[in-house]
């Protein structure tokens, strides 16, 4: 039996994937979708304005995801190894409340961006449906691969060096 609060955001992430129908669909090669989130700590981003020349990842998760949490631990080594070449990692978390992330984040030790999705605006401009999602933009702002499910440190590295 799915606990309530993970079946809760399955069902939201539902609904959101309903509305979807006015959007067009986010391809490899496509220029990724702007948006501006508040971070973790309260300051705002704005997607791609704040990091034009820079290749992102834009990760999608939430606390309850067993493979979020696996995948958020096996990226912070790649992204401490190429972070200076050019790499941020935007963590969007899905539809939680501060209060609930920052716990999470600070048992895990990550040091990339965490994001707020609060409302599920950005969640649902991703088109996404499961969790995790992670899409990778290079320095020119364009869609360039897609990791649904639970990526590996090797395959994340091995999509981002091309691009740095």
């Amino acid at each position: 039996m799915i606990p309530f609060r993970p079946l809760l955001i399955v069902l939201l992430l539902a609904l959101l994937a309903g509305c979807e129908q006015d959007l067009p669909a986010l391809r490899i090669g496509a220029p990724a979708p702007a948006f501006a989130l508040d971070r973790l700590d309260g300051a705002g981003v704005r997607f791609p304005e704040q990091y034009r020349g820079r290749v992102v990842a834009i990760r999608f998760w939430a606390d309850w995801c067993p493979s979020c949490r696996a995948e958020m631990t096996a990226l912070e080594p790649v992204y401490r190894q190429y972070r200076d070449q050019g790499l941020n990692i935007l963590a969007v978390n899905v539809l939680q409340p501060p209060e609930t992330v920052r716990p999470f984040v600070d048992q895990l030790g990550i040091s990339y961006d965490v994001l707020l999705d609060r409302q599920g605006e950005v969640t649902r401009s991703y088109q996404v449906m499961a969790l995790p999602v992670t899409y990778i933009v290079d320095r020119q702002g364009v869609v360039r691969a897609r990791f649904i499910g639970e990526s590996t440190s090797e395959a994340f590295a091995k999509e981002i060096t091309g691009l740095l």
